[in-house]
């Protein structure tokens, strides 16, 4: 049992389609109007059947009060990450601390090259997103004195002046499946953000991948309970007997839901659907009970 013990929250991740352009924003208001915490977007930047996606982030901002926002995730070899500091930082501000930051190492090399992008082996990818969190994290450390210099493989900054500060502490969070990525993710991370329909067991592998981000954690003089859990979902909603795993009626949803709480330790739940009723079910119905269903147990 891994429950790390900590507040469930639920989100949304929203195709950002660019046609029509309006969607995906609409989608959002509505993932906000259900009582969802979070609407994150994929960033595809060389798919052009996409709009850009820290651009759709901005104009969500301006169009959303409560909800906060996320890549789901960036992909860093697109996404210089001084730069990337700079706008997340911003942004940021300009919300009152709605911004969570979610970064990937780059996975459809193909698309990343045809758009100037560097094609990275597997261990080079790592040590990307390692030097990226660096000069992220550093850039926003404005009580730090003297200008931020980084001196890396993939990414160097020579005396780069910090700030802007964020509004609040920007959680970054790292998509990872592989046990280098996963150890990276216990040593720097603050949170881990995988898919479950990439996970090759379904929920039975995050059990060992839980133990392998706790290890690294320790190893770093961390505790694992401060790199949170998320898990992308997908499913359907029946109004009957369901027939699996995230495919029954929204009371089956939120009893599978408390199960990956409290047997491995996730605690932040992303539906990726564009469909408004599916949002609204997981927002109001699955959301609060699932919560009612962990916290029962938690106090037994």
């Amino acid at each position: 049992m891994s429950d790390y013990g900590h507040e469930l929250w639920f989100g949304s991740f929203i195709t950002p389609t660019a046609h029509p352009p309006q969607a995906p924003v609409e989608l959002a208001r509505t993932s906000e109007r259900a009582g969802l915490d979070l609407v994150s977007f994929q960033d595809h930047p060389y798919q052009s059947a996409f709009q850009d996606t820290w651009t759709l982030m901005s104009y969500v901002a301006a169009r959303t009060e409560r909800i906060r926002i996320s890549g789901n995730v960036l992909s860093l070899p697109l996404r210089p990450p001084a730069v990337l500091a700079r706008a997340a930082a911003s942004l940021d501000r300009l919300t009152g601390g709605r911004v969570e930051l979610g970064i990937g190492a780059g996975a459809f090399w193909d698309g990343i090259v045809a758009m100037g992008g560097r094609r990275l082996e597997p261990a080079q990818a790592v040590r990307a997103v390692e030097e990226a969190v660096d000069v992220i994290r550093g850039l926003w450390a404005t009580d730090e004195t003297g200008p931020l210099r980084v001196t890396g493989e993939f990414y160097t900054v020579n005396g780069a002046k910090r700030g802007p500060a964020p509004a609040h502490r920007i959680p970054i969070r790292i998509g990872a499946y592989k046990p280098r990525m996963l150890r990276l993710t216990g040593r720097i991370a603050d949170g881990w953000l995988p898919s479950l329909g990439f996970l090759p067991e379904g929920p039975a592998s995050l059990r060992a991948m839980n133990e392998q981000i706790d290890e690294a954690a320790s190893a770093a003089g961390r505790e694992p309970a401060a790199v949170s859990r998320l898990l992308n979902l997908s499913g359907r909603f029946t109004s009957g007997a369901g027939g699996g795993l995230l495919q029954g009626t929204p009371g089956d949803w939120a009893e599978q839901i408390a199960d990956l709480a409290l047997q491995y330790g996730v605690s932040g739940f992303i539906l990726a659907s564009d469909e408004p009723a599916d949002l609204n079910l997981f927002g109001q119905e699955v959301a609060p009970r699932a919560r009612e269903l962990v916290q029962s147990e938690r106090v037994t």
